[in-house]
């Protein structure tokens, strides 16, 4: 299962209306996927919504360290391609963040995603939640 900010973000705040839901997905997860800008956006999003820093930084930390999710870390080259994804898709208002994801989940061969964005959609991807 791919991690998107959205879904990471029901997960830890406990006021939102897809939190138990995004809890439970990440519970049966056997794997997990995600990437730095991923974490990066999920940390400027929380801390706009007034959750704790703390408590976002230690989220951050544990998904990093769990045994059962892995971090791609966005170099040049994934950066490049993301950039040449948004060119070809001027159409679609993804965001850079976004078009890694899709490259990302395209060269794991993943299909869902723990997400509320309807951008995984219009990639053809699986959103696991409903906004």
């Amino acid at each position: 299962m791919f991690l998107d900010t959205s879904g990471l973000l029901c997960s830890l705040d406990r006021g939102d209306r897809n939190h138990d839901s995004a809890i439970e997905f990440l519970a049966i997860a056997d794997w997990r996927l995600t990437h730095n800008l991923v974490l990066t956006e999920l940390v400027a999003l929380a801390t706009a919504r007034g959750l704790s820093r703390k408590r976002t930084l230690q989220f951050t930390n544990d998904l990093r360290d769990s045994p059962i999710t892995d971090v791609v870390f966005v170099n040049e080259e994934i950066h490049e391609q993301a950039v040449d994804l948004l060119e070809h898709r001027l159409d679609k208002d993804w965001s850079l963040c976004d078009a890694v994801s899709f490259l990302v989940m395209r060269e794991w061969r993943m299909r869902d995603a723990l997400t509320t964005d309807h951008h995984f959609e219009q990639a053809g991807y699986h959103r696991l939640l409903i906004p």
